[in-house]
């Protein structure tokens, strides 16, 4: 099992990026999958999370409105779309996955107990 996020890089504020998480090993349509982020000295932060069931999604306060998460079932990946980027969205990402079968907000609560993690993308937002 393996899952591999990429799409991370430098942008300016106000900018955007696409961050992809793409599984091999395991079908994601059957996973919650959370985005998390950790910036230096900080706690790891659940951002954006899907349920498998109903594709329920949940969003952190500080980017609801700007992130969207989504699934491509036929490239087995999900993605976070990440719009009006602001410095203190500076972060490594990651993205995980877990087959329990809890609500996004449970996920994005609960990071410690996500079954699968990714490798982190750095996201660096500067001008």
């Amino acid at each position: 099992v393996q899952l591999q996020a990429s799409g991370g890089g430098l942008v300016q504020p106000g900018g955007s990026l696409r961050l992809s998480c793409a599984a091999s090993g395991l079908t994601l349509d059957y996973y919650g999958v959370g985005w998390f982020r950790q910036a230096p000295g900080k706690e790891r932060e659940g951002l954006s999370c899907i349920s498998s069931a109903y594709n329920r999604t949940y969003y952190a306060d500080s980017v609801k409105g700007r992130f969207t998460v989504s699934r491509d079932n036929a490239k087995n990946t999900v993605y976070l779309q990440m719009n009006s980027l602001k410095p203190e969205d500076t972060a490594v990402y990651y993205c995980a996955a877990d087959h329990r079968g809890y609500s996004g907000s449970y996920y994005c609560h609960n990071y410690h107990g996500m079954a699968h993690w990714g490798k982190g993308t750095q996201v660096t937002v500067s001008s």
